[in-house]
């Protein structure tokens, strides 16, 4: 599960997810990519998931590269507990994604193979998700859905 190693401060505040993404939004390590369509928290679990099911598609084929990292730490306070009384304990990390956002990306396999790794990959993921692939990113061309 992936969450920072140290923190500066243990809490943040929520934050606004408006716009869309100025970085990491081109393909930079691979030749595929899984871009965001929708504005989301992406928690480390679901990128592990994620992770794992594109691992396990590609069979050590490929080189697989995580865009994205949980930084924001998310409170909750315990269960039955009265109003008031300060700010929850953080209880998990999330990765603030807008759209535009390449969160994974594929080298060393075949485009089907690629396609197919990211559509159960995107699966896993709370938001809609389209494949891209760098060649046609770089053309400006049209991208295609996961």
């Amino acid at each position: 599960m992936l969450m920072p190693k140290r923190v500066k401060r243990r809490k943040q505040h929520r934050g606004r997810m408006k716009g869309i993404a100025t970085k990491g939004n081109t393909v930079t390590y691979g030749e595929y990519g899984l871009v965001a369509m929708d504005r989301a928290w992406i928690t480390s679990n679901q990128i592990e998931a994620a992770r794992i099911a594109i691992n396990r598609y590609i069979k050590r084929g490929g080189k697989t590269t995580i865009k994205i990292f949980p930084h924001k730490p998310v409170t909750r306070k315990p269960a039955e507990t009265r109003m008031g009384a300060g700010k929850g304990s953080p209880e998990y990390w999330v990765a603030v994604v807008k759209p535009g956002r390449v969160m994974f990306e594929l080298a060393g396999v075949d485009e089907d193979t690629a396609r197919e790794a990211m559509r159960l990959a995107a699966n896993k993921l709370p938001i809609k998700c389209k494949f891209v692939v760098k060649a046609d990113q770089e053309k400006g061309g049209e991208t295609h859905e996961a």
